[in-house]
């Protein structure tokens, strides 16, 4: 039985005393901290959550007067499923364990020596800051296996957090208590054969009940190894039913519940993509294989970065994370990357993952550093993964694994000799070996960017258009955050014009990534001339992301199969960002592009090919029209090219796009008009009519009227 117990919590001050206030478990100790100084309550506003870097290498303190019941036949133990970072914990002043790492459990058997009224201590040391790093910079985290995100990002604040941030609590266990019982499988997808055998310790011999996804029993009995027939698969929801088994084992004094979904998930080379061809060897290294074959089928992977859903890891509840999933499956995602410098998530994300039919793509918790393999990191990382790989191993979302994010580049410096990759590509193959792993992203093939609307004098339109990645793991339009957002975290004296103020520059609108992001007023400017106020500015650069996302999602698709996935940066946001590339403001406020890239990513539809965003009267406007199916099933459809400009609508064909086959894409004609003049406007709308409408698509461009040309009002082809 779990027994929860009351907390408070302290800080050691510079005169070596403890100065003690109200502790959330689980949670972390900034937040109340935070809350206890009067901080928490406007966090978001300005720069108020820089006030908490001058606490950020104090020591803490956890502690509780414990309050039991246990029987004389039970043991007692204190168990902590998570704490962070570096800790020691003491019962009645003896020191009982220290340990370093926030995603290993921590079990104590504390049976004879823990009572009522007993004093238990947990004791956090200052974060981990790696030498000869710069200081306040996340390199500070090269040595670390907490998530590199704390030390600051360029859309999260710095803000070193610990605590005991998952469950922690007193239990006690009778006689025939169950400590592990994990099911795995070896599936017979061509006769839908499940064998099924389960480890389990305990001092009895469970009974073990399988029922299927409708209810109904389809195994009871002690034997844990057994064979299911007719087993139906987890599919991501785009291509079938996330169906989900679920199971108890039973015994006389505990009870163990869970679920199991099969299939069988590879990563295979992309089509097109076998590397190059003659000459001499050594030839070059083939591009890393990253299609998705989900049962036997080649999927096109659609989906999205997600990163913690809050500055404070331990306040993110399920129902934020319900709210952002089922954001991204209405989005029509089939997979996340969780981007590894933000570490993991709780354990109820991946239950819903699960349930909701989307794939998962788990990074390690290193990110843009050179972790180099000293023995003492070495040992806490090899700690860390185990534990990682046992929690999530038995999830059937999760699709496969990562090292890390963009460890192969020039600011990282790492390789596949590099001992921290060598020993999570074994640990990974020795705990959990059916599932593949790649070394890091990108890798050989595969790309990361572009991240910007306008770099310099290239334009988002054109960036996918002339690659041909196998994988765009990355890529980012930004925009301003929705001006409620910004009136909530910007002093009204900033507010506009949008300036590199101190409150921009935290909320990282200026100096995040380069001087000018995210927020970019001169791309603005370039296209928009000066922007009258903020509500113009903040349309604006959404117009922009909208019109950005649609691109580059609807170009990936279009290079499929020799491009497999398509994944933006970045889905979410921890706090509010004055300026970034997510498509949900915090804490889940859907920006238009979200709209955007939810109508790019239906598994049918339409598409055009444009070659810019901006355009002018008398200029020639080309489109080439595809039609995409995403789908298991045949499908044919007669799509309706046609343009607006104000009142003038131009029909320009009608396309019968014959069967398109299952999972694959039909290019159909090469349409153009000569743009007229039409004054007083600024949009020039592109509308891809389907039957039914079901399946519309539609692009809204920028125009401009040269008044030399102001004179027809007619489009000729």
């Amino acid at each position: 039985m779990k027994q929860y117990q009351t907390w408070e919590a302290g800080v050691l001050n510079s005169d070596g005393k403890w100065e003690y206030f109200p502790a959330v478990v689980p949670g972390n100790v900034q937040r109340d901290y935070a809350e206890y100084s009067g901080i928490l309550e406007n966090i978001q506003y300005g720069t108020n959550v820089t006030q908490l870097t001058q606490v950020e290498d104090c020591t803490w303190k956890y502690r509780t007067v414990l309050s039991f019941k246990a029987a004389e036949d039970e043991k007692v133990f204190f168990v902590a499923e998570g704490i962070d970072y570096i800790f020691d914990i003491f019962l009645d002043g003896e020191k009982l364990c220290s340990k370093e790492g926030m995603y290993t459990p921590t079990e104590l058997d504390i049976t004879g020596k823990a009572e009522n009224g007993s004093l238990l201590e947990i004791v956090i040391h200052p974060h981990p800051k790696a030498k000869g790093s710069v200081k306040g910079d996340r390199s500070e985290a090269a040595q670390a296996c907490k998530p590199p995100v704390c030390y600051g990002w360029d859309w999260n604040p710095r803000l070193l957090i610990s605590g005991i941030w998952l469950p922690a609590y007193i239990e006690t266990r009778e006689p025939g208590y169950i400590s592990l019982c994990e099911p795995f499988y070896s599936l017979d997808l061509e006769n839908l054969k499940a064998h099924v055998k389960f480890n389990i310790e305990c001092e009895e011999i469970p009974l073990i009940t399988v029922y299927d996804p409708d209810g109904t029993e389809v195994y009871t009995g002690r034997e844990c190894e057994f064979t299911l027939e007719n087993v139906r698969l987890w599919w991501c929801h785009d291509h079938g039913k996330p169906d989900l088994y679920s199971w108890k084992a039973v015994t006389s004094g505990d009870e163990k519940t869970g679920r199991i979904g099969f299939k069988k998930l590879r990563l295979v080379r992309n089509d097109g993509c076998l590397g190059e061809k003659g000459g001499l060897f050594p030839k070059e290294q083939l591009t890393a294989p990253i299609t998705v074959e989900l049962n036997g089928r080649k999927i096109f992977a659609k989906g999205t970065n997600f990163v913690n859903a809050e500055i404070f890891s331990a306040n993110t509840s399920e129902e934020t994370y319900r709210r952002l999933l089922d954001a991204a499956r209405d989005a029509n995602m089939n997979i996340l990357r969780m981007w590894g410098g933000a570490g993991l998530a709780k354990p109820e994300f991946y239950d819903l993952c699960d349930e909701y039919g989307i794939l998962v793509w788990q990074e390690f918790m290193l990110a843009c550093n050179n972790y180099e393999g000293t023995d003492h990191y070495l040992d806490v990382l090899e700690t860390e993964a185990v534990s990682i790989i046992k929690k999530l191993r038995g999830h059937v979302c999760l699709a496969f694994w990562c090292g890390g994010n963009e460890l192969f580049n020039s600011w990282s410096g790492m390789s596949e000799q590099s001992l921290a990759l060598r020993l999570l590509n074994k640990l990974c193959y020795e705990y959990d070996r059916n599932r593949p792993f790649i070394m890091t992203s990108p890798v050989t093939g595969m790309a990361h960017g572009g991240y910007l609307f306008l770099d310099v004098d290239i334009e988002v339109f054109s960036v996918f258009r002339n690659s041909d990645k196998t994988a765009y793991s990355e890529f980012g339009v930004p925009s301003l955050a929705p001006v409620e957002q910004l009136e909530k975290i910007i002093p009204k004296e900033e507010l506009f014009p949008i300036m590199p103020t101190e409150s921009w520059i935290c909320h990282h609108a200026f100096r995040a990534w380069q001087d000018n992001s995210w927020a970019h007023p001169e791309t603005l400017e370039h296209y928009f001339g000066k922007t009258e106020n903020l509500e113009d500015a903040v349309q604006k650069s959404q117009w922009l992301q909208c019109e950005g996302y649609k691109v580059c999602f609807e170009e990936g698709r279009r290079q499929w199969p020799v491009c497999s996935m398509t994944l933006n940066w970045c889905f979410n946001e921890p706090w509010i960002t004055a300026a970034n590339n997510s498509l949900i403001s915090y804490p889940d406020i859907k920006k238009p592009a979200y709209y955007a890239v939810r109508d790019s990513l239906r598994p049918i539809m339409p598409s055009a090919r444009v070659s810019k965003f901006q355009w002018e009267s008398s200029e020639k406007l080309k489109m080439e029209i595809w039609y995409h199916n995403d789908t298991a099933q045949p499908v044919s459809d007669t799509v309706t090219v046609s343009v607006t400009i104000g009142n003038i609508k131009k029909e320009l064909i009608k396309w019968d796009t014959g069967e398109v086959a299952a999972c694959s894409n039909s290019e159909g004609p090469c349409v153009g008009l000569t743009l007229p003049a039409v004054k007083g406007e600024s949009r020039l709308l592109i509308t891809l009519s389907t039957n039914g409408g079901k399946y519309d698509n539609s692009y809204t461009l920028s125009y401009k009227c040269k008044e030399e040309q102001n004179k027809p009002k007619v489009m000729n082809l």
